[in-house]
């Protein structure tokens, strides 16, 4: 079983950076592991669906971002230390929400397509 976790979350001031974390452990049935899946961080504000932020592959030569998040947050990954990241810069209260990380077999940001889900870590932005 495929386990994550983030962490990172908290109150900032708009304007200010973050990074969130991701560390994942364990492996599936079938022995695959971290460095296997593609990665993905979404968010779900109040009253909102959860929506995909940023992607990343498991090598990490793609990535994708949401428009409302481009040039602001960057998706890396660290296969070494089973760890990806959301560096968040220039922090708008907009993007206030709980954001999850989550693991898929394919480079995706279809929802249902993602296998394992962290349990979140909340980001709040004051204006």
């Amino acid at each position: 079983q495929v386990q994550l976790v983030e962490s990172g979350g908290g109150l900032v001031q708009a304007g200010d950076s973050l990074r969130l974390s991701c560390a994942a452990s364990g492996r599936t049935a079938s022995g695959r592991t971290f460095s296997r899946f593609a990665m993905g961080w979404f968010r779900q504000a109040p009253g909102k669906e959860r929506e995909c932020v940023a992607t990343i592959s498991w090598i990490g030569g793609n990535t994708y971002y949401a428009d409302s998040v481009k040039g602001r947050f960057t998706i890396s990954r660290d296969n070494a230390k089973n760890t990806v990241y959301l560096q968040m810069n220039s922090l708008k209260p907009e993007d206030t929400a709980v954001y999850y990380c989550a693991a898929s077999n394919t480079f995706t940001t279809d929802l249902a397509r993602y296998d394992y889900w962290g349990q979140g870590t909340q980001v709040t932005v004051s204006s």
